[in-house]
């Protein structure tokens, strides 16, 4: 069994930051499955964990595969945070092997996002949009969008992954630290998402439109 992470206390960002280190410090060499990275978090580190798979998408280094399996895994943890049940990873999802040797390096380069929320973030901030059953319904069916849309099949399109991550690694902190303001951005990063996919799209549509007409004509 794996020691347990370090206590998240009051102050929130500090310990959160703590928490990731360690669990980034524990990643075996060569691979792992995503069943045995959670069980190096813990059962009680949902939250931990959606930062951990969102840190890879934030830094400019694609690592193939990935976005599927973590945006699943982040699903899961979305739909459990609405359902209040325990996660359930499907043994096929858990059992997926990871690159953890080109994981460690993602993971603590996407450190740099953890560090740059930890001075802007604070506790209890705009506790109106984190208090209540209806926000707390709210914000978690955002935060499943926002891993739908990490999920979309866009991985080669700059910034595709980048977008929802943000919005994830928002939604996260912002559950965490009970800060409403990163919570507020979070939602603009997925509205943000939105109307990118909607621009690819439609993009996308206009091209295979002239294209058409080209050959046609």
């Amino acid at each position: 069994m794996p020691a347990p992470l370090p206590p998240s206390g009051p102050a929130g960002e500090v310990s959160l930051r703590v928490q990731l280190e360690a669990v980034i410090a524990r990643l075996p060499s060569g691979s792992m499955s995503l069943g045995e990275l959670l069980g190096v978090i813990g059962d009680e580190g949902l939250l931990v964990l959606s930062i951990l798979l969102t840190l890879v998408f934030l830094i400019p280094v694609s690592i193939p595969g990935v976005s599927t399996v973590f945006g699943a895994a982040i699903l899961l943890v979305g739909i459990s945070r609405l359902s209040g049940r325990p996660l359930w990873l499907p043994r096929r999802l858990a059992r997926r092997p990871l690159p953890a040797d080109r994981l460690r390096p993602a993971l603590v380069s996407g450190m740099s996002w953890v560090r740059r929320l930890e001075r802007v973030s604070r506790p209890h901030r705009l506790a109106l949009l984190v208090d209540g059953r209806a926000q707390g319904v709210f914000n978690n069916l955002a935060f499943i969008l926002a891993a739908l849309l990490l999920m979309a099949p866009f991985g080669f399109v700059p910034f595709s992954n980048t977008l929802p991550g943000i919005a994830l690694l928002l939604y996260a902190v912002g559950f965490i630290q009970r800060d409403g303001g990163a919570v507020l951005l979070g939602h603009l990063a997925t509205i943000g998402t939105m109307l990118y996919f909607s621009v690819l799209i439609g993009g996308g549509g206009l091209a295979v439109q002239q294209l058409w007409q080209r050959f046609a004509g």
